[in-house]
């Protein structure tokens, strides 16, 4: 390898470095087991903890057009009444629970409609419009604490640690943050022994060769 080979290879190894350490900390948010994974219009877990009563809008923008609930992922407190109120965009919507819990509302294009659920117990309840699921019209009510998936109440980080969910490893995001100023202090010295000697050396010509 010769010197400019060298640091072209060095200094891209130092740039995918940087860029892994930046991108990580975008998938720390509450996966809810990939429920939430195609629902384009999910970017955290709203806080609504501490009401007895919270209003989700059915038909919101979203998904390609109004296939949105708004909030897409609530965060609230055992006992809590969670009330959705069709707006009367994009056609018929109902609400159905697709598991942790057991209704289902009528269909409905009609704006000012409701449906209302309370949840007494804590867990994870996902639910979606039937006619729209396909296109990613989903939600989840989170009751009482989240489970630890990267991501807490509000979108909040989870103490530093990042699950990359195509991998389902979870890592430090300081410890990225470590590899990579190690592997750009490397790069530096091996950059700085090919300008002074020339070569790298690991294809330099032993004595006696």
């Amino acid at each position: 390898m010769n010197r400019r080979d060298f640091l072209r290879v060095a200094g891209g190894s130092a740039a995918v470095g940087t860029a892994a350490a930046t991108a990580t900390p975008a998938a720390a948010q509450a996966s809810f087991g990939g429920w939430m994974s195609d629902v384009g219009n999910y970017s955290e877990v709203a806080d609504a903890t501490g009401q007895d009563e919270v209003t989700i809008t059915v038909g919101a923008q979203g998904n390609g057009g109004n296939f949105g609930f708004d909030p897409a992922a609530v965060q609230v407190d055992p006992g809590t009444t969670v009330v959705w109120e069709w707006n009367g965009e994009g056609g018929q919507h109902n609400v159905v629970a697709e598991e942790g819990g057991d209704f289902e509302s009528e269909l409905s294009s009609e704006a000012g409609f409701t449906f209302e659920q309370t949840f007494d117990s804590e867990g994870v309840v996902k639910y979606y419009c039937q006619p729209h699921q396909g296109l990613g019209m989903k939600g989840v009510v989170a009751v009482g604490e989240i489970p630890d998936s990267g991501g807490g109440g509000g979108g909040g980080g989870g103490g530093g640690e990042v699950e990359l969910h195509e991998l389902g490893v979870p890592i430090q995001a300081h410890w990225v943050g470590a590899a990579t100023i190690l592997g750009i202090i490397l790069s530096l010295i091996f950059s700085f022994y090919v300008l002074k000697y020339g070569e790298s050396p690991h294809t330099g010509t032993g004595r006696g060769e």
